[in-house]
């Protein structure tokens, strides 16, 4: 099995920025940025021409999920970890079909990929979850984890080992990142908790 440098650099950029997004910190976007760049190169090269063109996106992506993280919350403030509105699942599912669709057709009249399905299904799972993240939605980690199970079985077909095994981490890094962001979500409702205790003794 010989391996790229240039997939090797996206092995170790993907590993960072997705354990720097777990850890909520802002250095995982231009990591991100480096990692999209690193693997147009490495897809294009496999045929995954979807693929290809996500980085892509992911590029712009980062790009606003930089300022979004920033300056996306109240004010213009920090944005904080949310949870998706009941609402915006049905725009969302309806945006991940749709995309799929319009890329797996593109694909076939298109391109020679030997996987149109897949690699159209896995490229608009990751845009809707690239969205989410880039909006600190918890869901987000979720939609990641389902779509990094497709990825691996996907890279193993096409002869990418190094980034199927780059996806099981991923995997393994969602996992740490649903975790640590949902005792971010629940610390302000704990704090709001003790200051109510405290209003309601104080009162006593």
């Amino acid at each position: 099995m010989s391996l790229s440098p240039i997939e090797v650099v996206g092995f170790a950029t993907g590993v960072g920025c997705v354990w720097l997004a777990a850890r909520e910190n802002i250095w995982n976007w231009p990591v991100a940025i480096v990692n999209a760049i690193s693997y147009i190169i490495v897809f294009f090269g496999a045929k995954l021409y979807a693929d290809c063109g996500l980085q892509l996106v992911y590029v712009a992506i980062s790009v606003y999920g930089w300022w979004s993280w920033l300056h996306g919350g109240r004010d213009r403030s920090e944005l904080p970890v949310t949870r998706v509105r009941a609402s915006a699942i049905p725009m969302l599912a309806l945006a991940t079909v749709v995309a799929a669709s319009i890329l797996m057709f593109l694909l076939r009249r298109y391109t020679d990929s030997t996987v149109p399905f897949w690699d159209a299904l896995t490229t608009a799972m990751s845009l809707t979850a690239q969205y989410m993240l880039a909006r600190k939605i918890i869901e987000n980690w979720w939609l990641w984890m389902a779509a990094d199970i497709l990825y691996i079985a996907l890279y193993v077909y096409k002869g990418l080992y190094l980034t199927a095994v780059l996806y099981g981490v991923f995997f393994a890094l969602c996992v740490v990142g649903l975790v640590r962001w949902q005792k971010q979500l629940g610390a302000p409702e704990a704090e709001a908790g003790t200051v109510e205790r405290i209003s309601l003794q104080s009162r006593k």
